[in-house]
């Protein structure tokens, strides 16, 4: 049984990420639709792209929880539209654009980001903002881990579901985008699958 099952983009979109099965062992990635037939019991884990088809996701509903109330682990990129989850609410994006704005902060340590540079994660390429742009609103109980800007908005967070799962969530790019790299952002991508199949450190 694989680890993770991995969602492809929608068709025309994030097609220019790199194969995250060539740096990322034991995972599964299925066509987008094929979401609809697959069978999530196989599977600890369930990623998401940030090119998501939210209206189809969201016609999943019943399925995804029960996937999560089996103790799964949902691992979400982008944007919320609209609310496919009862945990999720639209994103909000920030209202001005300085590079103080675009900041990211470290807010709580966590297995999926051991090592990695939050310097490294405000910067790409030398440009500010492809890590986040706002945030999308965690729910009562959630852990923050990282904040953009002076007023550390939740880009990023963790919510154990009292039914059971757990949600991961990033309000931004891709996360596999740092697949491959050169600096510390690469280590992301493993250990964001080792801890959501529960086979790394936890915490």
């Amino acid at each position: 049984m694989a680890s993770c099952l991995f969602l492809k983009p929608i068709k025309g979109a994030g097609n220019d990420l790199p194969d995250v099965g060539d740096y990322v062992p034991d995972i599964d990635v299925i066509g987008h639709y094929d979401l609809e037939t697959a069978n999530l019991s196989r599977y600890p884990a369930l990623c998401l792209p940030a090119h998501l088809d939210q209206r189809f996701f969201g016609s999943l509903t019943a399925k995804i929880e029960q996937f999560l109330d089996a103790g799964g682990t949902l691992v979400f990129n982008g944007h919320v539209a609209w609310p496919m989850l009862p945990e999720f609410q639209p994103f909000v994006p920030l209202n001005r654009f300085s590079l103080e704005d675009l900041q990211i902060h470290r807010l709580t340590d966590h297995p999926v980001f051991e090592g990695v540079s939050t310097g490294e994660l405000t910067y790409r390429r030398g440009v500010a903002g492809f890590y986040a742009r706002g945030f999308n609103p965690p729910p009562e109980g959630a852990v923050s881990l990282h904040g953009v800007g002076p007023d550390r908005l939740p880009c990023d967070w963790v919510y154990e579901r009292p039914s059971g799962g757990r949600i991961f969530m990033h309000a931004g790019n891709d996360l596999w985008m740092y697949v491959g790299s050169s600096d510390t952002t690469a280590r992301i991508a493993p250990q964001l699958c080792a801890w959501a199949s529960g086979k790394g450190p936890q915490q």
